[in-house]
């Protein structure tokens, strides 16, 4: 109580100051009224004076609205990233396996036909297929819902400041990486959202577990990636979980790995395979595993038999530093894939949707 009497005395006593000054100045600025050239080098003083004492009244009424006065006076890239960590960071303490989800959702926009937000586009049926049906999404890929939420927090928090579906896509998969305990990088904003989505190019584009490191470094080097950044991304494994579908179908999986999952039981969607020893923290320890081989899916392990690879997994798994900085400046790259050429690009205002009316190019 003591303290906050000091300072409440201490900012009166400021008050006090300043309105003496004021007064000062308000009787010079009177008595030089006649004086022309002199006035106009006492008035903006003057002012300037008026503005300070307004400024320390309304700071001291302000009180405890200060964290919300905080919040206005960020600049427009502040408040939209401030909005999307808060709503992501509240999705991973509910659920630790969102962090990989999310950043997942970016890899897999990105992936087909750049980051365009076309994987948000909700199925229209009779009209529109878009990429949340094709095989490598389809009761898989999720996140949706923080995605959405984060969009109506930044249009909550940060009125008439227009950000993509693609760009909320890119900063909540950045804010995962951080929160899971991975290195965090600028995410630059300008991306558009895209008026349609590819399911073909999903199945096609994507890397799929069963892919050898043939057609993954293929695939990597059409997106312009190369074969150390396709390692270094494929290090994203080292959080999250697959679903046991997924690992008990044998071209997917490492046949030495050890499983949790019960393939000779019926399974369910809801069966996970956590995807290194250490799921929920973003760290090197996927590298370790394929050095034991004991890398889940068949598409991780078989980074270990190439001589170029396998020594790319040998430097990350001797130190994380190396692997988190490389994946920091491997996502930044892949954040930057361009829509196709000639597609129709929008800001969306619901991620799930396109607009009534496309506002193109924004």
């Amino acid at each position: 109580m003591a303290f906050r009497l000091s300072h409440l005395s201490f900012a009166l006593s400021l008050v006090a100051l300043a309105l003496a000054g004021v007064a000062i100045y308000r009787n010079t600025y009177e008595a030089m009224m006649d004086k022309g050239s002199l006035l106009q080098n006492v008035a903006p003083i003057f002012g300037s004076l008026e503005s300070g004492v307004a400024s320390i009244l309304t700071l001291n009424n302000r009180g405890r609205n200060s964290d919300k006065y905080l919040r206005q006076q960020q600049t427009p890239e502040a408040c939209v990233f401030s909005a999307v960590r808060g709503v992501v960071d509240s999705a991973i303490d509910a659920e630790t396996r969102m962090g990989a989800s999310l950043i997942r959702l970016h890899f897999h926009d990105c992936f087909v036909d750049g980051c365009d937000g076309g994987i948000l586009l909700d199925d229209i049926p009779g009209s529109f297929t878009g990429e949340q049906t094709s095989p490598p999404n389809n009761n898989s890929a999720r996140g949706y819902e923080v995605i959405a939420q984060a969009k109506q927090s930044v249009k909550d928090t940060c009125p008439n400041i227009s950000v993509s579906c693609a760009d909320i896509l890119a900063i909540a998969a950045r804010d995962s990486i951080a929160k899971l305990g991975g290195q965090t990088y600028n995410v630059a904003l300008g991306r558009s959202d895209a008026r349609t989505a590819n399911f073909t190019g999903a199945l096609t584009q994507l890397p799929a577990p069963f892919d050898n490191l043939t057609v993954q470094i293929q695939k990597f080097s059409d997106k312009n990636f190369t074969v150390r950044e396709m390692v270094a991304l494929a290090g994203a494994h080292t959080v999250g979980f697959a679903r046991c579908v997924t690992v008990c179908t044998s071209a997917n999986v490492n046949p030495a790995a050890q499983l949790q999952c019960n393939c000779s039981a019926m399974l369910t969607d809801s069966n996970l395979q956590q995807l290194d020893t250490t799921p929920g923290v973003f760290d090197k320890v996927y590298y370790d595993n394929l050095n034991n081989n004991q890398g889940i899916m068949f598409s991780d392990q078989v980074l270990t038999g190439n001589t170029t690879t396998a020594a790319v997994v040998t430097t990350y798994s001797n130190d994380v530093n190396v692997f988190l900085g490389d994946f920091a400046a491997a996502m930044i790259k892949m954040g930057n894939l361009p829509p196709s050429a000639g597609a129709q690009l929008e800001i969306r205002d619901v991620c799930s949707r396109v607009n009534p009316t496309s506002v193109a190019s924004m």
